[in-house]
């Protein structure tokens, strides 16, 4: 659900005028806040889906639904409305960036990532959350390699080599969106299994 290349040339773009320690500084706080929302997804989500009177299934096949679009967009290798809006985009080029909004969220920690936390989270008791919130920190970190090396990166890959990395992520994401709607779907309607 984290695709660490797709943000590869947001953020070069984004930090085309920035020097080495403002680009430090703007990785690090990416990948800070990509940690603390989908944390705070797995750690808080079901009490969230409880206030709201959804139930998990039906978040299953809503947010299978929305890994599918997300695939689809990554497969076509455009970072896609879900991710980004065209507004988004448009507020991040004229304003002063942060790296939170809109290159940590939603582009990173997006309604994909924050909907698999949650789905993930339900498995288990505390220490299956405890092991959980362990993966998201090594993801996390593997964003901030990525984001600390995005101009190596994107030298030796080329738009090419980082358009393919995109659409194999997104293959991968479109089955586990399959996936999970199909696990949805099969508690919803008994009748379907």
């Amino acid at each position: 659900m984290l695709d660490p290349f797709l943000a590869v040339p947001i953020f070069l773009t984004v930090t085309a005028t920035y020097g080495v320690p403002a680009r430090v500084v703007l990785v690090r706080v990416v990948a800070i806040t990509v940690f603390v929302v989908l944390a705070a997804a797995a750690l808080l989500g079901d009490t969230v889906l409880t206030l709201v009177g959804a139930s998990l299934s039906a978040f299953r096949v809503g947010g299978g639904l929305v890994l599918l679009l997300m695939a689809l967009a990554m497969l076509n290798a455009h970072v896609g409305d879900i991710r980004q809006t065209r507004a988004e985009a448009k507020e991040m080029k004229e304003r002063e960036y942060t790296g939170v909004v809109p290159l940590a969220v939603p582009l990173l920690a997006g309604p994909g990532a924050i909907g698999t936390s949650i789905i993930a989270a339900q498995n288990g008791g505390v220490l299956h959350q405890a092991v959980l919130v362990a993966c998201i920190a090594l993801l996390c970190a593997l964003v901030w390699l990525v984001l600390h090396l995005a101009q190596s990166i994107a030298s030796r890959l080329g738009t090419t080599g980082l358009n393919i990395a995109s659409r194999l992520l997104g293959l991968l994401l479109a089955a586990i969106a399959i996936q999970t709607m199909a696990e949805g779907l099969r508690v919803l309607f008994p009748g379907l299994g």
